[in-house]
């Protein structure tokens, strides 16, 4: 037990865990290993908000990573559906739906989307976090358990099945709840004077130690993380989201914030989550050097790929559209379906495109160049980390 995080309280039978408000008191201590992984994370970070800035069209970033977000979180919790599933799920409403994990992903993606708009107005508040919820569970697993509601009753976090006598931890019972959460909602709109990305680790751990939700409160955690960076300037756009770390770094994940609970050991996850933001930024800005470099390279060569006046906006829409048919091309491009055809068969004998299924009617293909590049880069994250003490120090 550590009053500095909080301390576990017996409830009846139950011990749950009641947090103390933030900011850490007594505060975070900005040692030499604090202070250079926030070094580290502000910089990757800022390299990667540049160099985002010099695109043509930045939103394709946002498109490709926004969705592999939404796969990786989701992953977190057990779905098993893939960036792939994703992508060609979103190809095309008139082929045939299968009822799979995907849609927990696209409701995910749908939850995100609308929050990011929600902020470019609104500060981030209660009813906006129980906004996206209720978008995250809507339908399907989860959906019989108060979508947009915050729990009315103790949860509890443990192996699949235990009883709540078999928990390795009880979040705060449900008044401690309402009161850890207004505490919550107050932080996040008061800056104290700690870095932004110092706030976000704390607030993020926060919210996962309230859990105050059935379901979801992992991806809504993970999901805040962005809102925050958004909100308060750090990004101008939505392209850093560190499920990927967290997935690759499960384990250790779960220890930190346990760690907070048990021994307040605040600066610990604070490192870990500053350093998860400086391989995540690493990671994403060699993908984002990598698309340009791919999307000029097509701009450049589209006249020797195909004769068609519509061959650059063709190689353009895929960077939108990286799952596509005829019907599509044919429907965002404005052009007759023969043209669409000769342009996607122009494309794929260059080696952009290759297809993914067997019809021949509705033929779906997928632009495997792109593809790449985003499972390259987040295949294994120590690749770009560039510092060699990560991993042993980080458990």
């Amino acid at each position: 037990m550590d009053f500095r995080s909080g301390k576990y309280v017996k409830t009846g039978s139950i011990r749950a865990f009641r947090p103390a408000p933030l900011p850490p008191k007594p505060a975070i201590e900005f040692d030499a290993a604090l202070t250079l992984a926030l070094s580290r994370a502000d910089r990757a970070l800022a390299r990667l908000d540049g160099a985002v800035g010099t695109l043509p069209d930045p939103e394709m970033l946002v498109y490709a990573f926004m969705r592999q977000e939404a796969v990786l979180s989701s992953q977190i919790e057990g779905t098993q559906a893939s960036l792939e599933d994703l992508l060609e799920f979103e190809v095309d409403d008139d082929l045939p739906r299968s009822n799979s994990d995907v849609h927990e992903v696209i409701r995910y993606l749908d939850a995100m989307k609308w929050a990011v708009s929600e902020i470019e107005e609104k500060p981030i508040s209660l009813n906006l976090i129980k906004g996206a919820h209720s978008i995250l569970l809507q339908q399907g697993r989860g959906s019989s358990r108060n979508p947009g509601e915050f729990r009315q009753n103790q949860n509890w976090i443990g192996p699949p099945g235990c009883a709540l006598e078999e928990a390795t931890y009880i979040p705060p019972s449900v008044p401690d709840m309402h009161i850890a959460l207004d505490n919550l909602e107050k932080y996040i709109n008061s800056p104290d004077g700690l870095p932004d990305l110092v706030q976000c680790a704390l607030i993020h751990a926060q919210f996962e130690t309230i859990h105050p939700f059935w379901d979801g409160n992992g991806r809504l955690g993970r999901m805040l993380i962005t809102l925050l960076l958004c909100q308060r300037g750090v990004l101008e756009l939505p392209i850093l989201y560190l499920s990927l770390f967290f997935k690759q770094h499960r384990q250790q994940y779960y220890d930190h914030l346990q760690a907070i609970r048990d021994k307040g050991a605040w600066e610990e996850w604070v490192i870990f989550f500053l350093r998860g933001v400086t391989v995540t930024s690493r990671s994403a800005l060699s993908a984002a050097r990598e698309i340009r470099s791919l999307r000029e390279r097509m701009v450049r060569d589209a006249s020797t790929i195909s004769s068609s006046p519509n061959a650059v906006r063709f190689g353009e829409m895929l960077f939108e559209s990286s799952y596509l048919t005829a019907r599509v091309v044919s429907k965002r491009l404005q052009i007759t379906p023969p043209t669409a055809h000769t342009l996607i068969d122009a494309y794929k004998a260059a080696g952009y495109l290759i297809q993914v299924n067997n019809g021949k009617r509705d033929r779906v293909f997928a632009f495997k160049p792109y593809l790449d590049i985003l499972h390259n880069c987040a295949d294994d994250l120590s690749e770009v980390i560039g510092d060699t003490d990560y991993l042993a120090t980080s458990g």
